[in-house]
């Protein structure tokens, strides 16, 4: 039970804090709301960051979740620019970086994810770039628009989706695009050889050079600058930016500091959470990117039934902390919570939008099957193990989101025929 006198903390500022802050004034929590934001900036969403916001179509003022006057309204106490630096769970605090101790009745850690670092010579060097924040956004922006005027080069190490994004973001500037990548397609982790092709095909179109099959090993400058970026392979790439796409990672030092479970980098790490979105303390809940929960959309379907009992999911994307942080919101108030959200994201890269539902990871699937026009960028792919559906992606088609997830949550087994035929509705693969 809750009530007027308890103390509500959460730390993270990113989509999913503001959610969960927001979820609790909505579902009629009163006592005091506590968010610990170590960004000066308002909490905001961050796909526009390598979308429209990079690209110029977005106002910097439309990636707020919340207007900044929200929280004072909403009686939300908001700590900005303030990282939480320790957390005592015996004496219920967080303390700041300013040495302001926090009390907590229950605590939400959405920290969120850091991105990942080159380990090269070079990074130090002033045209080296991140992107995680709206900083980093700004500040590339002002790169692209540079580059694109200037006819220079940018190297993206990754061809993963923010390197793609960002590469057809600078190909809108006009700046020239190398990407390197250690696998040999786009997205290969991901969606595989079968789709990755794809993309690779659809940004040479578009005038992007990749460079498969290597990884940066240097980057090399002049008076602070850069001028090249070299691979493994002894290839030399013309660069005057280097931008770093090769992942993130969950941020759990605060989480590790204080003893609460965490899951092995190996493993994906994460806070490790059950289905309620609680830590292996009963009074911290963790949401969002650095959350790492069992697969509850399976249960009870013959896919999880052939995954290892302890297998968990870290799902960085968008929809996971838009939904996450009100899950954990509910938890925290002692509702009936259990997460089982199908994972979701969504790209667009030049005129080609897409989503994606679900969860294949290499190996577990033996099928893919397309239904539409892969040479017209109009379709939808299945990935299947025994002809149960895994994930589904669909390509500039629409409104088929929620009937694929259905379809995953369902584990039966589909016919391919049926599946990959576009004159089959597929609301009618439905159980």
């Amino acid at each position: 039970m809750v009530d007027a006198h308890q103390t509500f903390v959460i730390v993270g500022g990113g989509l999913a804090g503001a959610k969960a802050a927001e979820t609790l004034r909505a579902e009629g929590f009163t006592g005091r709301v506590i968010l610990i934001c170590d960004e000066r900036d308002h909490p905001y969403e961050r796909p526009p960051l390598s979308k429209g916001f990079l690209t110029g179509s977005q106002e910097r003022d439309s990636v707020f979740v919340h207007e900044p006057a929200w929280y004072a309204r909403s009686d939300i106490e908001l700590h900005l620019g303030q990282p939480a630096v320790h957390l005592d769970r015996t004496a219920k605090a967080v303390t700041l970086g300013d040495g302001t101790r926090v009390h907590y009745d229950r605590l939400l850690l959405a920290t969120g994810a850091e991105p990942r670092r080159l380990d090269i010579p070079g990074t130090g060097l002033a045209g080296v770039h991140h992107l995680r924040r709206l900083a980093h956004a700004e500040r590339l922006k002002g790169v692209l628009t540079t580059l694109g005027r200037d006819n220079g080069q940018l190297v993206i190490a990754g061809a993963g989706w923010i390197g793609l994004e960002v590469a057809a973001a600078a190909r809108g500037y006009g700046a020239e695009v190398t990407v390197v990548e250690p696998e040999p397609t786009p997205l290969h982790p991901v969606l595989g050889p079968e789709l990755g092709a794809l993309f690779a095909d659809l940004h040479g179109e578009h005038g992007v050079r990749f460079h498969f099959g290597a990884r940066l090993t240097e980057i090399t400058g002049q008076d602070g600058m850069v001028l090249a970026a070299l691979t493994d392979d002894g290839e030399e790439h013309p660069a005057h930016s280097v931008l770093a796409a090769i992942g993130a990672a969950p941020r759990t030092a605060l989480a590790e500091a204080a003893g609460l479970e965490v899951v092995d980098r190996a493993a994906g790490g994460g806070i490790a959470v059950d289905a309620s979105l609680r830590t292996s303390d009963p009074d911290i809940f963790a949401a969002g990117d650095a959350a790492s929960a069992p697969l509850a959309f399976l249960e009870g379907t013959p896919v999880r039934a052939a995954l290892p009992p302890s297998a968990r999911l870290r799902v960085e994307h968008w929809a996971n902390a838009l939904n996450g942080g009100p899950a954990a919101a509910r938890a925290m108030l002692g509702q009936d919570v259990a997460y089982d959200r199908v994972p979701y994201f969504f790209s667009d890269q030049y005129d080609v939008g897409l989503e994606y539902s679900g969860y294949a990871p290499p190996g577990s699937y033996d099928q893919v099957l397309v239904r539409g026009d892969v040479g017209k960028r109009q379709f939808i792919a299945f990935w299947l193990n025994d002809g149960r559906l895994l994930a589904g992606m669909n390509v500039n088609v629409w409104d088929v989101t929620e009937t694929i997830q259905r379809l995953i949550r369902g584990g039966q087994r589909l016919d391919p025929a049926a599946l990959a035929d576009p004159s089959v509705p597929l609301t009618s693969l439905l159980p």
